[in-house]
């Protein structure tokens, strides 16, 4: 049944505005009411060309996208069916401010966001719900004569002709993004009609601020070392190496793109528009410390997330050697520490900058990308420098290094062959030098670093290897027996007069063959996991999923 309105209060204004001669005693139709109606209303148009031109082609025309962001943005459109305006703020290609403002100036008329506005259930009365969901529209104001509309197509004068005829007023219409509209709709549509808030949108959606905050505040409940978001799929948790899906539901890629904004800055997201991957840290009130990367993969955004602790813990705690800080305090050369990611080269490699802190008197500089623990200075002077936001890249941090007058430098990773090579030098001019790699073993990580130079310059390069080089520590991070923890396990590299002569003649490779067992200058993965194997600290399979040579660990247990 048709909604009731007073067809006398509008016949009233009827006459009164268009001066209908009441005396004539004639009919007056509904579609001459309708006709008169939409006469009285004035909308500013559109320009005849703005009405046929799409938004993503009338956005590159104002020099708000690129050709190149449209393109893009149409091409996920095509996969996944979105509104492109939704799109194209997920991106980021353009905010919802700047997209607010467009349509606004596009249809000459008022522009809102359906997110910051409340609308009591008065005012939500005025417009029948079928009229709402069949038109798309949301009443924001109404006033004794008029009714201001929010609307993804103003130009729409159907929908305004019904909403004038139920109403009995004058439609002001407001242009709104459409994936606006779509989240308002599903929020009436789960909640229901009798009114509407946009507090309620998003969290229907999951607002990103407090959605980001519970996710590191379940990171940190459950122990775990990382949590991966990836659009679609359920957050997952590596909890000691291992993957294990959180307990909630998939995250939408809209959503994974407001976590990403939520934990950036302003110049953060804009590195990350430009190189499409960026790694920072963050520090997030009673949770504690992060290091972020996110990166897109499949036209979406996903992120890793790893706790940091806030604690420095001990070489015992960690289950380092003692023999390591022997090196450690060394006044000069190169200490390497290898692991794959996620096996704890960070955490060491803090373990000992702290050594360093508490025993010696010296100047600390670290490039670091991004810094992840925070050191306070003690016996030493520490600066941590961050890659992106304190320098630009490891080697340009590193040429000027020498003008700081540093001790100690510490180098987040070895990315290239400048930072090598850098580095490399510093180690040899007077400078304790600290750093990471990538690399399955110890022996591997000298070839991977020489092979960075060219074929005329290795020989060299080993030459000033064999000189610099204190020492190559590879780990890593294995299942305790009882499975509730992880255990250190290691390879050591000392650059003694017999290992020197291995790394000048490229014979590295015959070290692991020549030296079966641990020796002062080298033992294998293999032995300090039949060590802890003996010691009842790992289990056999686990050390078997480790070791380098499977039959060693085999005979030696039996």
């Amino acid at each position: 049944m048709a909604e009731m309105y007073d067809l006398g209060k509008m016949l009233g204004e009827i006459i009164e505005d268009e001066k209908v001669d009441s005396s004539r005693n004639r009919k007056v139709s509904q579609e001459e009411i309708k006709d008169i109606l939409l006469r009285k209303r004035q909308i500013p148009a559109r320009p005849k060309d703005a009405a046929k031109i799409p938004l993503g082609e009338s956005l590159v025309q104002a020099g708000l996208l690129t050709q190149d962001q449209l393109e893009h943005a149409l091409k996920i459109q095509a996969q996944r069916g979105q509104k492109l305006g939704s799109i194209l703020v997920g991106l980021g290609y353009i905010s919802d401010d700047a997209l607010l403002q467009f349509l606004g100036k596009q249809y000459g008329i008022e522009s809102s966001s359906l997110v910051d506005v409340c609308v009591n259930e008065d005012v939500m009365g005025v417009v029948p719900s079928n009229i709402i969901f069949k038109h798309r529209v949301l009443p924001l104001k109404v006033e004794a004569r008029s009714i201001s509309l929010a609307m993804e197509s103003p130009s729409d004068l159907t929908a305004i002709r019904e909403v004038e005829f139920f109403t009995g007023k004058r439609v002001n219409p407001v242009v709104v993004p459409s994936y606006h509209m779509d989240l308002a709709l599903q929020c009436l549509k789960e909640r229901g009609a009798g009114a509407f808030s946009g507090i309620e949108v998003q969290q229907v959606t999951g607002g990103a601020p407090p959605v980001v905050a519970k996710l590191l505040a379940y990171l940190v409940e459950s122990t775990g070392s990382d949590m991966l978001i990836t659009a679609d799929v359920t957050p997952s948790i590596k909890l000691r190496n291992s993957l294990r899906r959180a307990a909630m539901p998939p995250i939408s890629p809209d959503q994974c793109v407001a976590y990403a904004k939520a934990l950036m800055n302003e110049r953060q997201w804009e590195d990350f528009l430009n190189s499409k991957e960026i790694d920072f840290s963050i520090d997030f009130e009673r949770l504690g410390r992060f290091r972020v990367n996110v990166y897109r993969q499949k036209d979406t955004v996903s992120l890793a997330i790893r706790r940091i602790s806030n604690t420095i813990l001990s070489f015992e705690a960690l289950g380092l050697p003692d023999w390591l800080q022997e090196f450690v305090l060394k006044p000069q050369g190169l200490l390497l520490v290898t692991a794959p990611t996620g096996h704890g080269k960070t955490t060491t490699v803090a373990a000992l900058i702290d050594a360093i802190n508490q025993n010696r008197s010296c100047n600390i500089i670290t490039l670091e990308d991004p810094i992840e623990y925070l050191h306070v200075p003690r016996k030493s002077n520490i600066n941590q420098r961050e890659v992106g936001s304190d320098t630009n890249s490891f080697s340009e941090g590193l040429r000027r290094i020498f003008r700081q007058a540093p001790d100690v430098i510490v180098i987040g990773e070895l990315r290239d062959q400048e930072t090598f090579e850098i580095a490399l030098r510093a180690a040899s001019t007077g400078h304790l030098v600290l750093s990471t790699t990538h690399s399955n073993n110890a022996t591997s990580t000298i070839d991977s670093m020489v092979n960075r130079f060219p074929q005329h310059l290795q020989g060299q390069v080993r030459n000033q290897l064999a000189d610099a080089l204190l020492l190559v520590f590879s780990q890593r991070l294995v299942p305790s027996y009882k499975g509730d923890s992880l255990v250190l396990a290691y390879e050591k590299l000392i650059n003694s007069y017999r290992i020197r002569n291995f790394i000048r003649e490229n014979k590295t490779h015959q070290i692991r063959s020549q030296i079966q067992t641990e020796a002062d200058d080298f033992a294998s993965l293999d032995v300090c996991l039949n060590r802890l194997l003996r010691d009842g600290k790992i289990a056999a399979k686990d050390a078997l999923l480790y070791a380098e040579n499977p039959d060693y660990i085999t005979k030696a247990a039996k």
